[in-house]
């Protein structure tokens, strides 16, 4: 009988059977922090910093209580730090302090992993360098400030095996300045950053011009990678793996973690929209995944703008345009992909061996934390990974006879012991979820 009860105990609960965390998030709270984020009239980089209740510092110290008061519920779970340089440039003419407000949840087994949820916190109106107007930034992006909140919220009554980060950014507006900063902190770090989930203009269902879309939502990812060197790219030319970027992979796991019939995915295979960025791009330069998340259907009328009506047409980012029941949605898919990767292990870093032979060879160095593997493959104009993995295996490599890999690629996941599995890394040049070695 002890035998049985020590083997029983060992039986790890499948994935799929956990309840959802993302049951817990509250449209009510996410309206409310939207809210608390407006009245500070504005956010701007270059506003005050000491007023208790106007401007980026009031707003930076108001996000900082709520992670504070998130760790308290939790029993201490989340350490608060607050990254901070002086920068300049071109909006930013005279030198000012830059703070990020950052909450870490320390992995319970591999802390070094981890995973980013972030939004930057600051606003701006139609003219970048105006610091005194109101500039409410309910959507761009107070959506993505209240998302970062209210997973913390959510996920820090739980426990992972990797870190979770989460982080309202400063100076995006005035250059992505937050985002590197916090880049920079990560490779100060030495973390091993798995995914940077970034949130951008995340509350808005109706765009300008009269669309409306409450059932997509855009996850960009770039192509080949923003740190490749001319030796990556010249085997990428050679071999394969322009769609293949950890980020791009990173896509892929979202959609499949999707509740298509409530929210779907819309994968848009560009780094951010065309001729824009976001804070994403900073931890790109640096190689490490990130994604971005925006609205199906932008509302230019209600970015960037002053708060104005014109021909009957309202101008300016306010809560009155905002969709809280979509803004929902886009947070329960967050808290859901950050759920899965803070339980997986990391993907592995495979390579394939296929030319001139009749066979395909695919190893891979252990991944700490993975009971298991699964090798996948697509065709190579296919956009989503077979269904079904070509071979399931405890090894660190498997021969695929009669599988030619010039008509194929290929990938594999790391799977733990209760079943949680991580994305798909491509067993391409540039594929594997780290920095790039420079050379």
């Amino acid at each position: 009988m002890r035998h049985l009860l020590i083997a029983a105990a060992l039986i790890a609960v499948p994935a799929a059977a956990r309840p959802d965390p993302s049951a817990d998030v509250s449209q009510a709270r996410l309206h409310a922090d939207v809210e608390a984020l407006v009245g500070f009239g504005t956010r701007h980089t270059l506003s005050s910093q000491d007023d208790p209740k106007r401007g980026i510092g009031a707003a930076r110290r108001w996000g900082e209580q709520q992670f504070r008061a998130d760790g308290e519920a939790c029993g201490g779970c989340l350490e608060i730090v607050l990254p901070e340089r002086m920068v300049s440039g071109n909006r930013i003419p005279q030198p000012v302090r830059l703070v990020d407000v950052v909450a870490i949840q320390r992995g319970t087994e591999r802390p070094n992993e981890v995973v980013i949820v972030q939004g930057h916190i600051d606003s701006r109106v139609s003219d970048v360098m105006n610091a005194t107007s109101d500039a409410p930034g309910a959507n761009d992006d107070g959506s993505g400030t209240s998302l970062v909140l209210e997973t913390a919220r959510v996920l820090s009554k739980h426990k992972y095996p990797a870190t979770i980060v989460y982080a309202l950014l400063s100076g995006e507006e005035q250059g992505l300045y937050g985002g590197k900063l916090l880049a920079d902190y990560a490779a100060e770090q030495g973390w091993t950053v798995k995914a940077v989930l970034n949130n951008d203009i995340v509350g808005n269902s109706c765009g300008s011009g009269g669309p409306c879309d409450a059932v997509h939502v855009r996850v960009f990812s770039e192509g080949p990678r923003a740190d490749a060197t001319a030796k990556t790219l010249a085997a990428m030319a050679r071999d394969g793996g322009e769609n293949d970027s950890p980020s791009r992979n990173i896509s892929r796991f979202i959609a499949g973690l999707a509740d298509a019939k409530a929210l779907a995915v819309r994968q848009i295979w560009r780094t951010d929209r065309m001729g824009r960025g976001g804070d994403q791009i900073p931890f790109l330069q640096k190689g490490y995944p990130a994604i971005r998340f925006s609205v199906a259907v932008e509302n230019y009328n209600r970015q960037h703008q002053d708060l104005r009506t014109e021909k009957g047409v309202e101008y300016g980012d306010t809560i009155a345009a905002m969709d809280f029941a979509y803004l929902a949605k886009i947070t329960k898919l967050n808290v859901r992909t950050l759920d899965a990767l803070a339980r997986s292990p990391m993907p592995p870093a495979p390579k394939a061996e296929a030319a001139v032979q009749t066979y395909t060879r695919v190893q891979w160095p252990a991944v700490p934390g993975a009971a298991k593997y699964r090798v996948w493959r697509r065709r190579t104009d296919a956009a989503m990974w077979e269904a079904k993995p070509l071979r399931e295996t405890s090894a660190t490599q498997v021969r695929l006879d009669g599988v030619r890999g010039d008509d194929w690629l290929f990938g594999v996941s790391s799977v733990a012991a209760d079943g949680s599995e991580s994305p798909v890394a491509s067993a391409v040049p540039g594929g594997a979820f780290a920095p790039l070695a420079k050379s």
